[in-house]
């Protein structure tokens, strides 16, 4: 029997009954000795500083009116075998309630175990839930939960299958499990959910910082919108914006609750966040202008001078005579370096012997460096470059390049900067 077939035999859930919960109307259902039913935790919009979608979440209660945790539910169900019957159940619950809820043109997102999509009989009874609720599927976005699963190409081809009837697919809890970039290449999701665990890490560390923004920008290019979940403070909030994700879920914005986030508490929180991460962004900015501006004179002045017919290793002094200047070296038309690097202090000569395959940088090519191509682009202007990681010493620095005529041909004076502990 097919999954349209199948869909037909649906009809309403037995055993859900509407009540009431925090002054608003809701279903509930049955399980065993517990209550279940549906909050829901907004998904914000960090550039429409507004909710676009809510996502359904379980929660139980006892004979006894005491909660009880969802993973216990899902246990206790793994235990007899009834974890897709639960998942259904549950699906069935938040579809009732998002309709209750009045959501106009959000999406519901739903955490389907991989089963729920593989399987045609539970693949039925969400498309039939649907169809009766009249809730196009372009409303819903379907959750992969991570799992391991034995069949990842059979799990592929089901998630292809509900695109293609209009769902969106999310990658849930990024990073996480089982959730990594294999499983992105291979599920090919519309959205990538990361986890928590990788916004703690980035809260902590600088480096992880870097991490997460890296990828979230690969995760853009290759075509996905990025959701972090979990954010429940300032910090983390500024480490969301300032990685450029699209969407962001957590305590910080929004609790779940059974009914419609409130659209101007949410634009205010997300303005104020925004308007400090503007304060600060701009404030970093000024002192990256102030720590570079001597940097800037000297190089400048070298680029003049070399101009002039000054040979390399002497127009170089003054710039590598500053705290945090590392080397300087000089590029031909084609991206190659035509000597040495220029090096001044014997701390820096003596460091750079952990990296001694490295330290001979004659004849390299550097074609490829976004100094150079900068650079040749526009001759006679300085440019500066991100933070990267330099592969002399593996450490982050910043390369100050500018194209200049050294006699007959053109050439690219470079200088890096060691830029530890800050960024651009």
């Amino acid at each position: 029997m097919t999954i349209e077939q199948q869909e037909r035999t649906f009809a309403v859930p037995h055993g859900f009954e509407l009540s009431m919960a925090s002054g608003m109307q809701r279903y509930a259902a049955q399980h065993g000795d517990w209550t279940l039913t549906s909050v829901f935790q907004p998904v914000f919009s960090l550039s429409h500083m507004r909710a676009v979608g809510y996502e359904g979440l379980l929660r139980a209660h006892d004979g006894l009116d005491r909660p009880v945790a969802p993973v216990d539910v899902f246990g206790a169900a793994a235990r007899l075998g009834e974890v897709l019957q639960v998942d259904r159940l549950a699906q069935a619950l938040h579809l009732e309630n998002f309709r209750l809820l009045g959501a106009q043109r959000e999406w519901l997102f739903l955490n389907v175990h991989p089963g729920t999509l593989t399987e045609p009989y539970h693949a039925a009874a969400l498309l039939a839930n649907l169809r009766r609720l009249d809730i196009p599927p372009r409303r819903i976005v379907l959750e992969v939960l991570e799992q391991s699963t034995d069949d990842i190409e059979r799990l592929a081809e089901s998630v292809q299958e509900f695109r293609e009837r209009g769902f969106l697919i999310a990658l849930d809890d990024f990073g996480a499990g089982h959730s990594n970039l294999e499983r992105v290449w291979q599920l090919n999701p519309d959205l990538v959910k990361i986890d928590r665990i990788m916004l703690l890490h980035a809260s902590l560390r600088r480096d992880m910082a870097a991490i997460l923004h890296g990828l979230v920008s690969l995760l853009h290019e290759a075509g996905k919108l990025v959701l972090i979940e979990g954010v429940e403070t300032e910090h983390e909030a500024q480490l969301a914006l300032s990685c450029e994700a699209d969407f962001v879920q957590g305590f910080f914005f929004a609790r779940p609750h059974p009914g419609l986030a409130d659209a101007s508490l949410a634009a205010t929180v997300i303005g104020d966040v925004t308007e400090r991460y503007r304060v600060q962004t701009e404030a970093r900015e000024r002192s990256t202008a102030t720590r570079l501006a001597p940097y800037l004179r000297a190089f400048e002045r070298a680029a003049e001078r070399l101009g002039a017919g000054e040979p390399l290793e002497e127009v170089c002094w003054n710039f590598l005579a500053l705290d945090d200047a590392a080397r300087c070296f000089l590029l031909d038309s084609h991206g190659r370096q035509a000597g040495r690097n220029v090096v001044l202090r014997m701390d820096r000569a003596q460091h750079e012997t952990r990296f001694l395959p490295l330290s001979d940088a004659q004849g390299a090519n550097w074609l490829r460096r976004p100094y150079f191509r900068a650079a040749i682009s526009e001759p006679g202007r300085v440019h500066v470059t991100k933070p990267y990681l330099s592969i002399n010493e593996a450490i982050p620095c910043v390369t100050l390049s500018v194209a200049v005529q050294v006699g007959e041909r053109l050439g690219v004076l470079c200088g890096d900067i060691d830029w530890k502990d800050d960024t651009l």
